[in-house]
């Protein structure tokens, strides 16, 4: 990292994120990527029943749990930035997206973050970045979050791979983050964690973010009735097979037979895929295509 990405001795979080609210899910959430360590753990803030903030360029991480108590207190964001930009003496070295759980949004660029810097703000999103490939960046993050349909985790890591495929942080890739909230949607409804994830040094840490939601999707929700497949015949005999090379001893009788059932059942337990074991002869397909790669 060269002495132009400094400023007093502390580094830029040169990046690109979005900040994004989903009307009909209630979540909100943040994606970014960054040529820097860690990026997850300075731009993302989020509060479910406030929004999401993303800090960054010299981020002043203050403007995080200040600003989503503003938020939650009910101004607006362009209301926010005003008042944390006022008392910030740095303010034109920072870059702020933000948008609220109705879904206004604003972001910020300040006239000393480094080229080419900037954003766009619009219902239910904002999307910025600075030290980036060029004005192309940010746009077509906008484009693919407003064209692509779905679920918001999906879509914000969509953005971020458009931003990435036109240009990107123009010195490189180093680090990524998803974070999304949503009321009661964290582990055992105690919070409202749905998602937080964070890739922190990789040489594809977009591709790596994307691989980590997949992990997510299979570890932490229910099997739907379409993903369960009867096990018998040659898909019985498969799992068997798959049972056997991982370590487990299932039954070798015809159909799917107690012993089986408890070296699937075992499996299951063992790699954490609680919610998608069920009593009844079946398997899930996601489950099913992991013991496949493995």
């Amino acid at each position: 990292m060269g002495k132009w990405v400094y400023h007093q001795g502390v580094p830029a979080v040169s990046t690109f994120s979005i900040v994004a609210h989903d009307a009909v899910t209630g979540e909100l959430g943040i994606a970014v990527q960054s040529k820097f360590l860690a990026v997850g753990s300075a731009v993302p803030w989020a509060a479910a029943d406030a929004g999401a903030i993303a800090t960054q360029s010299w981020a002043n991480t203050g403007y995080g749990p200040r600003g989503l108590e503003m938020l939650r207190d009910g101004k607006d964001p362009d209301e926010v930035l005003q008042t944390l930009l006022k008392d910030d003496p740095g303010r034109e070295l920072r870059q702020v997206g933000i948008v609220d759980h109705q879904g206004r949004s604003a972001t910020f660029t300040g006239s000393e973050c480094l080229p080419w810097a900037g954003g766009i703000a619009g219902p239910g999103f904002a999307c910025q970045g600075n030290i980036l490939a060029g004005a192309e960046v940010v746009q077509e993050m906008a484009r693919v979050f407003q064209e692509t349909s779905g679920n918001l985790p999906e879509r914000l890591v969509a953005s971020l791979a458009a931003g990435q495929k036109a240009g990107g942080d123009r010195r490189g890739m180093q680090s990524a983050a998803l974070y999304v909230v949503k009321p009661d949607g964290g582990y055992g409804g105690f919070n409202d964690r749905y998602i937080d994830l964070r890739v922190d040094d990789h040489s594809q840490p977009i591709e790596e973010l994307e691989r980590l939601l997949k992990l997510h999707r299979l570890y932490f929700e229910r099997s739907t009735p379409e993903d369960l497949l009867p096990l018998e015949d040659d898909l019985l005999a498969e799992v068997r097979s798959l049972l056997h090379q991982a370590g487990y001893k299932p039954g070798d009788t015809p159909g799917y037979d107690k012993q089986t059932k408890e070296a699937l059942k075992e499996y299951f337990l063992t790699e954490n895929f609680d919610e998608r074991w069920t009593e009844e002869p079946v398997i899930d397909r996601r489950v099913l295509e992991y013991m496949r790669n493995r």
